[in-house]
């Protein structure tokens, strides 16, 4: 695996005296958690998020319980999303104060996936964030479709701030991922941290994983992370198809 551009720590999770709130959030594809489910709970907790988007989560017989218990031994607990969003999938840590939550299916096109979001309205202090985690289609026009609906969806939270990302089944100079970065800050460019390419954990050549946040979202750090205490190759290459990416954020409080 290719080394970071930066071997600094990320930021710790705390609650700064005016109400600002420094997060730690993480991405992740997990297979339907077919590989090695002790490596995957092992690189979530090494990574102390307070927020986990999922992609793929386990979506057939007993996937709750596959689910949760993935975020117990991780120190997660579900938040949204599984089957009910045809993959996508949040967990969070107990700091987490819960508003609401809402899985969305998207429509379904013949012959393909059915896809959808899951969302959810967070405060941590101060701060309320909209969160929403996803998976884009294959299929070059869908993808820019669905890349429409993500926007559209982020817009209907209603929050100040959103933190937003998933599996995008396409690289940064691609037209879907564009317009997102077009509207939303693309965490890894705004503050590159640990290494870029999040596939494959064998071979590490592309970016089709991301996070994104609204402007006034400060981007403490993002990437996949090497060199995160805890985290080893090891655990990485084993726990699924995918390389997670996490990001340290700083959100303001809401008025």
């Amino acid at each position: 695996m290719p080394t970071s551009p930066s071997a600094s720590p990320l930021p710790e999770s705390r609650t700064e005296p005016d109400g600002s709130a420094v997060i730690r959030v993480l991405s992740y594809n997990i297979r339907s958690m077919r590989d090695d489910t002790d490596a995957l709970a092992r690189v979530i907790s090494a990574c102390a998020p307070d927020l986990v988007l999922v992609q793929e989560a386990p979506r057939f017989f007993r996937w709750r319980k596959k689910l949760a218990r993935l975020a117990r031994v991780s120190g997660q607990v579900l938040l949204s999303g599984g089957a009910t969003a045809s993959g996508p999938a949040l967990l969070c840590s107990l700091r987490a104060t819960v508003e609401r939550t809402d899985d969305v299916l998207l429509p379904l096109t013949p012959g393909l996936h059915r896809r959808g979001f899951a969302t959810a309205v967070v405060r941590f202090g101060g701060a309320r964030i909209g969160v929403l985690s996803c998976h884009l289609s294959l299929q070059k026009a869908e993808r820019y479709e669905q890349g429409g609906m993500f926007l559209d969806r982020l817009a209907a939270l209603g929050t100040p701030h959103v933190i937003a990302g998933g599996d995008l089944n396409e690289r940064p100079n691609g037209r879907t991922f564009k317009r997102l970065a077009t509207e939303l800050q693309d965490c890894w460019a705004v503050a590159p941290w640990g290494a870029e390419y999040t596939s494959t954990p064998a071979d590490p050549h592309q970016r089709i994983d991301a996070l994104f946040a609204t402007e006034g979202v400060e981007v403490l750090g993002c990437g996949v992370p090497l060199g995160q205490p805890g985290v080893t190759e090891a655990d990485l290459r084993a726990a699924t198809d995918h390389l997670p990416v996490l990001a340290a954020l700083r959100v303001p409080p809401s008025s």
